[in-house]
């Protein structure tokens, strides 16, 4: 059983924004398109992290290359 989404990281996935949601043990909860409205809303006033290649996003980001995991915008939800 999953958590409630804490973190929301947007990553180019092949050309494309991908908006991903994972919960606080970094297991994947949601992925929906990067320039939906829900994204404006959900990063209001939060400001981003780029620590998509640290190591403790190395396995959630698994499948996205290195530039793309370095280019990754992290944000901590308020939840």
């Amino acid at each position: 059983m999953h958590g409630p989404a804490k973190f929301l990281v947007l990553i180019d996935a092949g050309g494309a924004m991908v908006a991903r949601l994972f919960d606080d043990a970094l297991r994947p909860v949601g992925e929906f398109d990067a320039s939906s409205e829900e994204v404006a809303v959900m990063t209001s006033g939060l400001v981003p992290e780029s620590v998509g290649d640290s190591p403790r996003w190395r396995a959630a980001l698994a499948g996205h290359n290195e530039s793309e995991r370095r280019a990754a915008s992290v944000y901590t939800l308020d939840v």
